[in-house]
């Protein structure tokens, strides 16, 4: 037999040099990858930076546009409407972290483990399969003036009900509701699958030691169910500050701009005012505010998990 011959090994406290994927391989991993990118490029950052470029311009949709530099930021920065609009939008923000995501958490928990508790989920999981602007039409059924609830009211004998579309912020707070109405299903299902998939052991030994009720879900249930948490409450923060199509259908922002939130103030801007410049401004800082916000919320949760 011919004996083999060992591989050389490196000397004492070093480290052997890591081999490199040979030229050929690392080019074939790029062509993979380059349609995604493309895709990437030509349905996101390309639009982002020509939204920026027209932020800096005088633009009504017809010639060229003039370069202005930062007057349309300095015009939306100082204007009444913009910051009762940004006002709105941490409304929206708060409202649907504590309402959809709460009853949805609320809901999971309290259906979890019961006989038949499909059938306990899916009246509030039905509403979400319907569209924004279906919930804002039944909505807008039930809180107009003289509308469906007003109806009720007077039956029990309350002759001047609040004025829900109308005055501010209580619009506001009626559409977050119509919001929870429709997002607070799809929430608890998620936490459904969540609660699921934690192990059934730790809650085992956590109840032989005398835990139960509110102190398991503080200290077992709660801290196992964080890493959906953060995809819940992260995609909450994003649909919030994006929110058009419910308001849109209920108010269109009124009475004037008093239920008018980032969204709605883009979208006026650029195809009611034909204020382009205006609108891009107002999409750039949109934008802007959405990526940092999704940003530090999941730096700070996956850093709070690494050091846990």
């Amino acid at each position: 037999m011919t004996a083999t011959a060992a591989p050389p090994r490196s000397p004492a406290g070093t480290t052997s040099p890591v081999r490199r994927p040979r030229a050929p391989y690392r080019w074939s991993a790029r062509g993979f990858a380059l349609p995604a990118v493309l895709i990437v490029a030509l349905l996101l950052y390309l639009p982002f930076v020509w939204t920026s470029y027209l932020s800096l311009t005088e633009y009504n949709g017809l010639g060229d546009p003039e370069l202005v530099g930062l007057a349309k930021y300095q015009e939306m920065l100082t204007d009444a409407g913009f910051l009762n609009s940004l006002r709105n939008t941490l409304f929206w923000v708060v409202g649907t972290l504590v309402l959809p995501v709460g009853l949805g958490l609320l809901i999971a928990v309290l259906a979890y483990g019961l006989k038949g508790s499909f059938w306990y989920r899916l009246p509030f999981l039905l509403p979400y399969a319907i569209s924004g602007v279906a919930v804002g039409v039944i909505w807008t059924f039930v809180l107009q003036t003289g509308g469906a609830l007003d109806e009720a009211l007077g039956v029990l004998g309350v002759t001047d009900p609040p004025r829900w579309l109308l005055d501010a912020p209580l619009n506001t707070l009626v559409m977050i509701a119509a919001a929870t109405w429709q997002g607070a299903g799809v929430n608890a299902l998620l936490f459904t699958i969540g609660l699921q998939s934690i192990p059934k052991e730790p809650l085992e030994a956590a109840r032989l030691d005398g835990a139960s009720g509110w102190t398991m879900f503080r200290t077992m249930t709660w801290p196992m169910l964080t890493p959906l948490t953060t995809v819940v409450v992260g995609l909450s923060i994003v649909g919030s500050l994006k929110q058009f199509d419910i308001i849109w259908a209920m108010t269109k922002g009124g009475p004037g701009v008093s239920s008018e939130t980032l969204a709605l103030t883009m979208y006026k801007d650029t195809f009611v005012e034909n204020d382009y410049g205006l609108g891009a401004a107002v999409a750039v800082f949109l934008t802007v505010i959405t990526v940092a916000a999704s940003v530090l919320y999941l730096r700070r949760q996956l850093s709070g998990a690494r050091e846990s």
